[in-house]
């Protein structure tokens, strides 16, 4: 992905756009995640979830985090491990 490109993830109603940003020379991505309904013939989004909404959120978050960690690792931008428990799973 380069500088300016999105990506979009959709399930139903319910979309992640990711885009990537630099911040101090570094590739940082941000994810937003709406729902998308209409308003007469108008297509208007939202960042106000129901109950019924919230299984499809998270699994657009989920999505939107493993492309996010496989792309970093394919361009080699590398992901953080601020010493997280995942290296405790290991030993």
């Amino acid at each position: 992905m380069t500088r300016g490109e999105s990506h979009e993830i959709r399930f139903g109603l319910i979309k992640a756009t990711i885009s990537e940003t630099s911040v101090r020379g570094h590739a940082r991505h941000r994810v937003k995640i709406v729902r998308l309904y209409k308003d007469g013939d108008v297509g208007k989004e939202s960042q106000m979830f129901g109950r019924d909404d919230l299984p499809l959120v998270a699994k657009v978050a989920d999505l939107s985090h493993t492309w996010i960690y496989q792309h970093s690792q394919r361009d080699g931008i590398g992901v953080e491990n601020h010493d997280s428990e995942a290296d405790s799973f290991d030993e």
